[in-house]
């Protein structure tokens, strides 16, 4: 099957690369989708192997930071099932997920960060 790359998008003061580089083994669950699209894309699309440009948002300069890669196929988010959780859904069981997400593993951390002038540069990459 033929590799993908994904935009993966997080706020740096809930989960940023630099935290995903601190987990051990620098993999870590991708939890807490509550987009019924990006749910199928993460379910029934995206591969192990994929590969991840990490985008730092909700900053003064949006960018992607760096890359990682999936290192595990979806499961379901067991956050949905746990009522301490911000992520909690109540309509999710074991039976019948809703919320899906895959493991992460860092790769690698860009000297110069990539916002949305740097990426409008690069030939054949097309932006909404």
């Amino acid at each position: 099957m033929k590799k993908s790359y994904w935009l993966f998008k997080s706020e740096p003061d809930a989960y940023s690369l630099q935290d995903l580089e601190k987990e051990p083994k620098k993999t870590a669950f991708w939890d807490g989708i509550r987009n019924y699209q990006a749910r199928n894309l993460l379910r029934d699309t995206i591969q192990i192997g994929d590969e991840i440009l990490f985008y730092h948002s909700r900053i003064a300069k949006p960018a992607v930071v760096g890359t990682s890669i999936v290192v595990s196929e979806a499961y379901p988010d067991p956050t949905a099932m746990d009522s301490k959780s911000n992520y909690y859904d109540p309509k999710q069981t074991l039976e019948k997920p809703i919320w899906y997400g895959v493991d992460i593993q860092y790769v690698s951390r860009f000297s110069h960060q990539l916002n949305r002038d740097d990426l409008k540069k690069i030939k054949g990459l097309n932006l909404l």
